[in-house]
């Protein structure tokens, strides 16, 4: 396939997979895969400049914490709340202490189980009362927090798909996107996050970069615990590395600020 169309249909599965945006459907193949995968956190850099926007804009117009709920609801508005789905089943399946196909098979049932929701209220609270944090704090610096933890997070999802990883089924997204990014994409896209984190607490340039960077190596941990109990990722998996990471910049940018 040709470089532009591949890109183009890369951009518009990358749209379509980490948002609502209303993107007319290309070819999806696993080619295309690999490139929307690795355009991964700038689609979610696109995102959290929406999302910084929004939290700005409701911050002026009422208190930090109704600001802060709005903006996290926004946020699972624009992406459908897949990712929050998928952090439910995830932790569900590692909740049951089963493996292999048995973790598959409660990940795929329709309702959430009690470790789920415990997961689900954790990070929606967290990343409430730490967006309350933000809205309190200067515009360019809290902007700049949104844009690199957002897209931290969606890098985590590029990173699940590096070559080497397999998928835990022979279908799904996870078939679909596994193994098909190399080493150079994810690199880079590392490198533009910690620069997007820079800002994110001023006089200390040091400190944004670290705490998106440290959000990732812990991502990384938890990606090799999870294909051994699972066999490989799953887009359910790849939803539940998305708030871990995005939660925990979110985090480590607020801690350090």
């Amino acid at each position: 396939m040709p470089t532009e169309p591949r890109l183009a249909d890369g951009v518009r599965l990358a749209l379509t997979t980490f948002t609502t945006a209303p993107v007319r459907a290309g070819r999806v193949d696993r080619a295309t895969a690999g490139t929307a995968m690795a355009l991964a956190p700038a689609v979610g850099a696109l995102l959290g400049v929406v999302l910084g926007g929004a939290l700005l804009l409701a911050g002026a117009l009422a208190p930090p914490l109704v600001a802060a709920g709005v903006t996290v609801g926004l946020g699972a508005l624009l992406t459908r709340g897949l990712h929050l789905d998928g952090l439910a089943d995830t932790v569900d399946a590692l909740g049951s202490y089963r493996r292999g196909p048995a973790a598959l098979e409660i990940m795929k049932q329709p309702d959430v189980g009690p470790f789920g929701v415990v997961a689900l209220v954790v990070v929606l609270l967290l990343q409430t009362a730490v967006l309350a944090e933000l809205a309190g704090r200067d515009a360019p610096a809290a902007l700049a927090a949104v844009v690199a933890a957002t897209a931290a997070g969606r890098l985590a999802a590029g990173l699940a798909c590096r070559r080497g990883v397999p998928a835990a089924r022979p279908e799904g997204l996870g078939a679909l996107v596994a193994g098909t990014v190399g080493w150079g994409a994810p690199a880079l896209g590392a490198l533009a996050v910690a620069l997007l984190a820079a800002p994110a607490v001023p006089g200390r340039p040091w400190q944004g970069p670290l705490a998106v960077l440290a959000a990732l190596a812990v991502a990384a941990g938890l990606l090799r615990h999870l294909v051994r109990r699972f066999g490989g990722i799953t887009g359910d998996v790849l939803g539940a590395l998305v708030e871990v990471v995005t939660t925990l910049s979110y985090l480590g940018l607020v801690l350090t600020g």
